[in-house]
Formats: structure tokens, sequence, C-alpha cells
């Protein structure tokens, strides 16, 4: 896409106000710094759209006016800490419309907190403002709570109940917990297919889910809901067109969520949520987009994009964006079982050597300055090991993180978006582990639209060098389509990588079970997405223990 196409107005490009303070502040600044450099600045980060305070807030409409289901996205919690929870909704009666079917009036959205599913024992309840500088999303973090606990929640707005919820605390800090179930999900290209592995994973057992990005993708829907096929429902024209503005994003969440198996799993487990590529745009690599448009203009897509992705997952107010800078990596602790240290593999890395792609690693890539993670991020990851008391260290993040060739000869070339393209990143990130004393290192990967299990060794090019970790990449909830069993390339990589001790690329999600002894790993698929109901069944299991790690089938 062109910057011209960007900017035109009636292509709804950003504003020509946001666009000439872009260019103004973009004019000899640096890029990194440009959004916080001058008054003008406060309406590139959306300042002007905050919430006021005072009289000078959005006039308040009345609840009871509205005259339709204001719940049509559901409900979400997310990110558990042992005595609170993060509750989520967005008001949206007409979720396929800019406004959300709302004027920009200020709502009272109430809010319950239940030991039980029936509502009889309410442990918490409240109100809170939807805004319509936010879209009219809410948020709610309820404090406490008891620690280790199942409670379900629900809102009010008017006369309208949203459907109930079901979320868990985590367990108290110190505590000397034995078991924790998690799953891991990505990539939901909504015009791949139906979300039909999100069905099942609501009826799954589990603590709570990770999300490792690629929530929404970008790329223009077609009316029939492109492999969707529709023939009941006609999508409404703007979908058919790339993601750009705050309004184009916002839009794109409400055509998600109206997914009903994706609601379906918000309602049944908290999730936690870190974003890749397509949150904003393929492959963009920091500050630098994939195509070749001016920085402030993309900075500017940046900033809505992340602004409309806080807006519409189940985060804390110390993640909301200002411009196109937003906090997202985080640490949570379930007990002494597991510390997760949760990355953004995304908003701070180099650009990707060589022109990005499969390549023949070479110096570019091989720069010792190179970074996936930024210096702050990177401290503070290897600060957080070193400080660890936890059984399991798991990092959920984004990109496949162990070496993968292509092909089994000298040949061979690696992924310039992957760690592959990063290696000198990966091995401080490693070198940190090994020197932080940590055991039982588990990396949570998406992206790359296929299960994978691996692992990781002290010197990949060494196949009988020591295993220090493990990787468990969970395969698409519906991006590639299908998919097959044996992808094309099956062969290539299985002999190309003797440390890939799983490889399968239909869709689904990975289910980890964390004990005290072992930690197990089941890669759960669906045969189809493209038609809908297709059912579960588990495709490999495997098992690690704690001490010793590496992968054997379980």
């Amino acid at each position: 896409m062109t910057a011209a196409q960007i900017s035109t107005p009636g292509q709804q490009g950003h504003s020509a106000e946001l666009r000439s303070a872009a260019r103004r502040l973009g004019s000899g600044v640096d890029r990194r710094r440009f959004l916080t450099v001058t008054g003008a600045a406060a309406a590139l980060a959306f300042a002007v759209n905050l919430p006021a305070a005072g009289a000078a807030s959005a006039a308040e409409l009345d609840a009871r006016k509205i005259t339709e289901d204001p719940f049509t996205l559901g409900v979400a919690s997310g990110d558990p800490l042992p005595g609170s929870v993060l509750l989520w909704t967005r008001l949206a009666p007409r979720p396929f419309e800019a406004d959300g079917g709302l004027p920009a009036t200020r709502v009272q959205v109430r809010w319950e907190v239940a030991r039980d599913e029936r509502f009889a024992r309410i442990v918490r309840r409240g109100s809170v403002t939807a805004h319509p500088e936010f879209g009219h999303s809410v948020r709610v973090d309820v404090d406490g709570l008891d620690p280790d606990r199942t409670f379900y929640y629900r809102f009010r707005a008017g006369s309208w109940i949203s459907p109930a919820g079901r979320t868990r605390t985590a367990p108290a800090r110190g505590a000397r917990n034995s078991s924790l179930t998690l799953a891991a999900v990505s990539c939901q290209a909504y015009h791949d297919g139906y979300f039909t592995a999100y069905k099942h994973l609501a009826a799954e057992d589990v603590d709570v889910v990770f999300h490792l990005g690629d929530y929404l993708y970008e790329y223009a829907v077609t009316a029939t809901g492109g492999a969707r096929n529709y023939t009941d429902r006609t999508l409404p024209a703007h979908y058919n067109r790339e993601t750009v503005t705050l309004e184009d994003y916002r839009m794109r969440y409400g055509l998600y969520k109206s997914d009903p198996d994706l609601r379906a799993a918000h309602a049944a487990h908290p999730f936690v949520v870190t974003w890749d590529d397509h949150e904003t745009e393929n492959n963009y690599a920091g500050d630098t987009p994939e195509n070749s448009v001016p920085p402030e203009e993309f900075l500017l897509r940046r900033a809505a994009a992340y602004r409309a992705y806080w807006e519409n997952q189940p985060l804390r107010t110390p993640q909301r964006p200002t411009g196109p800078d937003m906090r997202l990596y985080r640490r949570l602790e379930f007990g002494r079982l597991a510390q997760f240290d949760i990355l953004d593999t995304r908003q701070y890395r180099s650009n990707q050597a060589y022109g990005d792609g499969w390549k023949v690693p070479g110096p570019e890539s091989e720069d010792p300055t190179r970074t996936m993670t930024g210096a702050a991020q990177e401290r503070w990851l290897l600060d957080g090991w070193k400080n660890s008391r936890a059984r399991w260290n798991v990092v959920p993040q984004q990109v496949t993180f162990a070496q993968r060739r292509d092909v089994p000869t000298d040949a061979f070339k690696l992924s310039m978006d992957s760690w592959d393209g990063y290696p000198a990143s990966r091995q401080r990130l490693m070198d940190g582990a090994e020197a932080a004393g940590v055991d039982n290192l588990m990396v949570l990967t998406g992206d790359v639209h296929v299960g994978y299990g691996f692992d990781l060794k002290k010197d990949f090019d060494d196949p009988s060098s020591r295993t220090v970790g493990t990787e468990i990449v969970a395969t698409s909830i519906a991006s590639g389509k299908d998919g097959a069993e044996k992808p094309a390339n099956w062969t290539n990589q299985t002999q190309a990588n003797p440390h890939m001790k799983f490889y399968n690329g239909r869709r689904g999600y990975a289910l980890v079970t964390l004990g005290t002894d072992q930690a197990r790993a089941d890669f759960r698929t669906v045969s189809a997405v493209t038609t809908p109901g297709a059912p579960v069944g588990t495709a490999a299991s495997f098992v690690t223990e704690a001490g010793n790690p590496g992968l054997t089938p379980a």
C-alpha cells in the first residue's frame, strides 16, 4: 500500500491534522522519539481523544435508552494475579459500524463477580464508565479476591445483561502448587477459516490461555468471509480493504469478536495476550514498515493499531499505549510452580537482515549488535530469571526460537524474521538463562501456522550438544486454511533439524500441563477450518522431565 493510498481521505486514511503533525515532527527528529517531542505530538498520540475530567467530559447516555444488545462482542478476562483479575467488555450494539452503534457519550456499566455461575454468592460488584474515546470498551481490575479460585462475572448496561464469563485467580505468591494447565494459541486469520478450535478449547479444563500473536489480520476480507464462503450473510464492504486507521482496526476487532467460538473461549478462560505483526502490519520491525511509506505515516498506523489492540483486549491500565509505544512485556507468577515472562518481539527489534525472508545467514544477520527484544526488555528478562524461584520458567513469545534450517545440506537458509535472523540476541538469552541457573526453560511460540516441538540446544550446530530447554510451537487457529499433517517441507525440515521432535501442519492449539516432576504437551488439532464443525483430536503428546530437559513421546 502506497503513502498516497494511506493519505487519501476518500480511502479512509489518517486525518489531515494527524498527518500534518506527523510530518512536522518527523522532519529532522529521531523516529523513535518524534511523537513525544512537542505539543503537536499530543494530537499524534491521540491525547486529544483521551477522556477529559469534570465538566469537559463527554455527555452521559442513560443506559436504559439502549434498545439493542450492547454486549455483542462478549466478555473476557485476563492477566490473573493471586488476588485480582482484569475483566473486559466493549459496548457495541452494531459491531460492524465505526461507532459500534452508540453515540459519542459516556455509558455507565455495572459489573458483578460471584463464586457461583448462578450469581447467588456475589463477592464484588461496582460500576465503570465506558468512554467513547476508547470505543466504549471497559476494563475492571477486580481485587480482594481469594487466590487460586474460580469466579464468574458479568456486566449490565441498562436492562441488558452480558453473557457470563468464568475466570480464575493465580495461586498465592510462594504457594507450592503442584499443577497448572495452560493452552497456547495464535494466528487466527478470519478470512482463512472458522475458529472451530476455539469451540473445543472453550470446553477444555485449563487454568489460563496464552495468545501468542496475530489475533487479527490487516488484510482485506471479502463479502463472503474469504475461505468461510458464507452463503447466509454478506459482510460490509469496508472490510474488503487493508486496515490502516484507528476506525479500521476497531471495526476489524468487531468482525473478529463477532465469531461465537472466539467469544466462547474468552468467556471460558482468562487470556494472557501478546501481539505479533498482523495486529499492525505484516513483518514490520520496530518503526520500520513492510512497505515503503514515510516513517510518520507508519507510526501513525502503529499508534492506531496499538490503541485498538488495548481497547479490545483484557489488559490493565499500565499497558495503555501512548502514541505508537506500548509496554506489553510483563511477568506473571503462578505460585512456586511457574513464572511467565511474556515478551514483545516486534516493537523493539532490529530490522530483518538481508531484506527478510529465508536467506543464507551471514555477517548481517550475525551482527552481535542486532536485537530481537531491545536492550531494556532483554535486561528485564535476564534480571527476572536471576530472581526467579519458580520450578518452570516459561517464555510466551511470538516467533520460532530454535534453529530451523530449511534443507539438510550445507546450502541451508534460515528465516530472517525468526530468532534465526537474530542469533546473537538468542545466544544472550540462552547464556543468561544458564547464568541464572534456569533448569526448566520452556518457550511458547506462535506465528508459523504449524505445530512444532523442539529441544533447545546449547549449540544448535552440534546435535550432540547439551539440551537446555524445550520449545512448544502452537499451530494456528485458522491461518493457512486447513493445512496438512505433513506439509510439503516436512521431510526436509525434520531431517535438517534433529532437535525438531514434532512437526504437524493442521490447525488447533497446544495444551501444556506443568507439574513438579514433569511437563506434558498435547498438540490438539482439527481436520478442517474451511468448513465448520470439525472434531478435535490429539496429534501427539510429549513430556519433559524437570531437571532433565528434552521432549520424549508420552
